[in-house]
């Protein structure tokens, strides 16, 4: 028998993955009926809430409820419900024997006899497997409906515990990747001044050799100029900012996924400016490096919910 446990909700501090499989099985009894009702839920990757459902006709029903449901707890993804009814063929030891109908069947056997002599005559075991000789064969449409709903919100709870599991490797590894992000940041804001100050140099003897009659004044200001145009200061202060929001976003939980994307993209860009502008090679490769664990964070975002 199926254990049903209080519905797991969303808990804002966690961050649910958009994947997920569970499946709850209860066993039902009602008068003759025996048989077992089976919930599955699994979903994939989705930019919006897509929920189908795969039900039994006589659970076509009770879809509106599960419907809202699952949507009351799941926000992203495309999720598909299967319910399925499986009756047992096994004998309730407590069964008795419809009398009256067991009568009527009497009798009508006798007039097809009476008829068709040459017809054989009804089996125990025909009588036996005539729907309702042993009782009513199908569950009440209210229990069934309500069993339906009670076993849905145990497998919902145990599919959102599966989501959050897998959220936490999510988070984990993109904590990892942010972390990776800030010490390339740190490494590169105190190599700014030596190489500015170096390509200045170069760039003063450049300027010298090509500007034979300018003066240094002119010199200075051509040569402040461009060091503007490659100071990256501003760039890694705001991905210092979009790692702090990174991280403000994941401590928050809840649903990320969208927002955590669009600061993906913010990252890039800054990750872009910061390779146009590099004044030399190994900033050059501290923004590749930059991209890489942006594009690495990318790809486990797009699993987020």
């Amino acid at each position: 028998m199926l254990i049903i446990r209080e519905p797991i909700v969303n808990t804002p501090s966690v961050i649910y993955s958009m994947t997920g499989y569970a499946i709850a099985t209860k066993e039902l009894a009602d008068g003759a009926f025996r048989g077992a009702l089976t919930v599955e839920i699994r979903a994939v990757n989705n930019r919006y809430l897509d929920i189908q459902f795969r039900l039994p006709e006589e659970l076509r029903a009770v879809e509106p409820a599960l419907r809202e449901l699952l949507a009351a707890k799941l926000t992203r993804g495309k999720i598909e419900c299967r319910v399925s009814l499986t009756a047992s063929a096994e004998i309730p030891v407590a069964a008795e024997l419809n009398a009256a109908m067991l009568q009527q069947l009497a009798a009508l056997n006798a007039q097809v006899l009476k008829a068709f002599p040459q017809a054989g005559s009804l089996r125990a075991a025909d009588v036996l497997r005539w729907p309702g000789m042993l009782g009513a064969d199908t569950l009440p449409a209210d229990a069934l409906r309500d069993a339906c709903r009670e076993l849905t919100a145990a497998a919902l709870a145990e599919f959102i515990a599966a989501r959050a599991r897998e959220g936490a490797k999510l988070k984990e590894a993109i904590l990892e990747r942010a972390t990776a992000i800030e010490q390339k940041v740190a490494a590169v804001a105190p190599r700014m001044p030596a190489a500015i100050a170096a390509f200045q140099e170069k760039l003063n003897q450049r300027l010298k050799d090509a500007l034979l009659n300018a003066d240094d004044e002119r010199i200075r200001q051509e040569i402040v100029l461009y060091a503007g145009k490659i100071d990256v200061d501003e760039e890694l202060t705001r991905l210092k900012t979009h790692m702090a929001e990174l991280r403000r976003i994941l401590g928050k939980g809840g649903a990320a996924g969208k927002r955590l994307d669009f600061l993906m993209q913010e990252l890039n860009r800054e990750a872009n400016t910061l390779g146009a502008k590099a004044a030399d090679i190994e900033i050059t490769q501290a923004s590749m490096d930059l991209k890489l664990l942006i594009e690495q964070m990318r790809e486990q975002i797009q699993n987020i919910e």
